[in-house]
């Protein structure tokens, strides 16, 4: 069943629990979903989440405070995965990258590319609609300052395995952060260590048997542009990138 309104075509679904990956199971084969590619809002999965959630939600009942689902459509050629919901960002408006600075960087490159038409207002009724993309998560629901442990990375990844197996026209991967980058490769079966994690870093990988550009970048977060180990014009290079690689 459904438990959260479609946003431009990112369908939510509300299992019971995701099927986890059977042990050998390498990369994407055509064909083979493990799990429905959205968690249920109220994921139980990992209780470290699934307390903060809740505390969280004691505190603002009106936020989403669930299992954020992704945003654009499923015939999106390029895919953004970011880490998780920021707790003032995506956990409160549920949309992923709404309501705080990484989102304000990301939506901006996303706009002077050609990848959405409207006018990102930081708030999920604003209309803003994502062109040729979709923006999801390697951790679908909000972590302690930001921060999901090893496990809760792991018990979410049939999640993204199967967001990236149900888009068809899947042609370009961007990862926002090592984590994000780390978790792509495991969900496609691809090994880490051929496969380092830098910004602006380029791999050939598959999905469906279809071959598909793996780019990476540091994570737009408030951190990482304030520090400067991340600038607009380096984010930018990455998308540029991106989209040189749709063609």
């Amino acid at each position: 069943m459904r438990d959260w309104d479609a946003r431009d075509g990112a369908t939510r679904f509300a299992p019971s629990s995701p099927t986890p990956s059977p042990r050998g199971e390498k990369g994407l084969k055509k064909g083979y979903h493990l799990s429905p590619p959205e968690a249920p809002r109220d994921c139980a999965l990992c209780p470290r989440l699934v307390t903060y959630r809740e505390s969280v939600r004691a505190k603002e009942p009106t936020w989403f405070n669930g299992a954020v689902p992704s945003f654009g459509s499923d015939t999106a050629e390029l895919v953004i995965v970011g880490l998780a919901p920021g707790v003032t960002g995506a956990n409160r408006t549920g949309r992923p990258f709404t309501g705080d600075w990484a989102g304000d960087l990301l939506y901006a490159t996303l706009d002077k590319f050609g990848f959405s038409k409207g006018t990102y207002a930081a708030d999920p009724g604003d209309g803003l609609k994502l062109q040729r993309a979709m923006i999801t998560n390697a951790v679908r629901c909000v972590p302690p300052e930001n921060k999901p442990v090893g496990e809760e990375i792991n018990q979410c990844r049939p999640f993204l395995k199967a967001r990236l197996a149900a888009l068809p026209k899947l042609k370009v991967i961007v990862c926002l952060g090592k984590i994000s980058h780390d978790s792509t490769l495991r969900a496609l079966g691809v090994k880490l260590g051929p496969h380092p994690f830098g910004h602006g870093t380029r791999y050939n990988v598959s999905v469906n048997g279809r071959p598909v550009t793996l780019l990476s970048s540091y994570h737009c977060s408030r951190y990482n542009t304030n520090t400067g180990r991340l600038t607009a014009e380096m984010f930018e290079d990455v998308f540029a990138a991106a989209k040189e690689a749709l063609g």
